[in-house]
């Protein structure tokens, strides 16, 4: 589980704090902060480009420091300003060269302009200043334990999505309908005592063992 100040959406802190720690708790009366999804903090692709914009300005500065000073210009950049003079807008090196900017320029806006973090679900916020989120992996591993616990069923696989949650579970033995309402009931408790701040929906598909399971056991 993650919970985060909310001065800063994105630090990752210990287990959500109590009023005693000088959490501020939202009182009855009073709405309840909206809980937003977390936001990434994507440090490699601002590293990546922090880099190669480093690197190409200071090559070209270097550069012009050396025409500046009486030299020749690199042979890079001679080729580069020919070819852009020479070159007609409709050459196929100048269009791949422009759709690949493009491109990565669509990335960092899209990177730039959503959260992140699909594996983190935000929970609900029992706190002013404190967000907690928990990894969706960590709530199929939940959610799984109790589906397990249902009388009948032999396995079961979940699957945790932003807005849906899916189990496919194995019963052995009971009436499937039995077992599939009992498999509900507990998912559903299971996803309140999550405490997320937007309940998924749920699907439950609940089977006999195939031929090759029952000639494996």
């Amino acid at each position: 589980m993650t919970t985060t100040p909310e001065t800063d959406p994105t630090a990752s802190a210990g287990p959500p704090a109590g009023p005693a720690d000088g959490a501020a708790v939202v009182p009855a009366d009073v709405p309840t902060p909206r809980a937003r999804r977390f936001w990434s903090v994507r440090r490699i692709p601002a590293a990546l480009l922090a880099a190669v914009v480093l690197g190409a300005a200071g090559l070209l500065l270097y550069d012009i420091a050396a025409v500046r000073a009486d030299r020749s210009a690199m042979a890079w950049r001679r080729r580069l300003a020919h070819a852009l003079a020479t070159r007609p807008l409709d050459d196929v090196v100048i269009v791949a060269g422009a759709a690949v900017a493009v491109l990565l320029g669509l990335w960092l806006l899209v990177l730039a302009l959503t959260p992140g973090l699909r594996d983190v679900l935000p929970m609900r916020r029992e706190h002013t200043d404190v967000r907690a989120g928990l990894d969706r992996e960590a709530a199929a591993l939940i959610l799984r334990d109790r589906v397990m616990e249902v009388s009948g069923v032999r396995s079961a696989r979940v699957s945790v999505r932003r807005a849906k949650v899916g189990v496919r579970a194995v019963s052995h033995f009971r009436a499937l309908d039995e077992v599939r309402a009992d498999v509900e009931t507990a998912l559903a408790s299971g996803v309140d005592e999550l405490g997320l701040a937007h309940p998924p929906t749920r699907a439950v598909r609940v089977a006999r063992p195939s031929r090759k399971e029952r000639k494996a056991k």
